[in-house]
């Protein structure tokens, strides 16, 4: 059974889902069962710099990608930011290539969040 919120990537085609409802089943694509991210944290973070950090300013919630600027290159970048609060996805920014790796989101609770985003190379991290 799937959870809320779970992503899932394609290994074949490289797409990732997002479940909004969860239910019994399997996610396919390309003929293949889609692989579960799991959400990476500082513990696997070695040299990589992908975890977010998060700075509250009253209830502006800016979400920067690492310790230093993440590159947001064609070949990699991070796809999107998001917030999430109880469980749920709460806030999101979905990001190109070129953009700076972070966004600000405005949330009149800011008690309890997360934030977590995709690296198209090195998948999902979260603080």
């Amino acid at each position: 059974m799937t959870k809320l919120n779970e992503i899932y990537k394609c290994s074949i085609c490289g797409n990732v889902v997002q479940v909004i409802e969860a239910h019994a089943g399997t996610r396919v694509c390309c003929g293949e069962d889609m692989k579960l991210m799991e959400e990476k944290t500082a513990a696997q973070e070695g040299k990589e710099k992908h975890v977010p950090v998060v700075t509250v300013k009253g209830k502006n919630v800016t979400v920067k990608v690492g310790s230093v600027p993440h590159p947001m290159e064609q070949a990699h970048f991070i796809e999107f930011i998001q917030l999430l609060k109880n469980g749920k996805v709460v806030a999101e920014k979905q990001l190109s290539p070129g953009e700076k790796p972070e966004a600000v989101f405005c949330l009149d609770d800011t008690s309890g969040i997360k934030a977590r985003e995709l690296c198209n190379v090195h998948g999902l991290w979260t603080n």
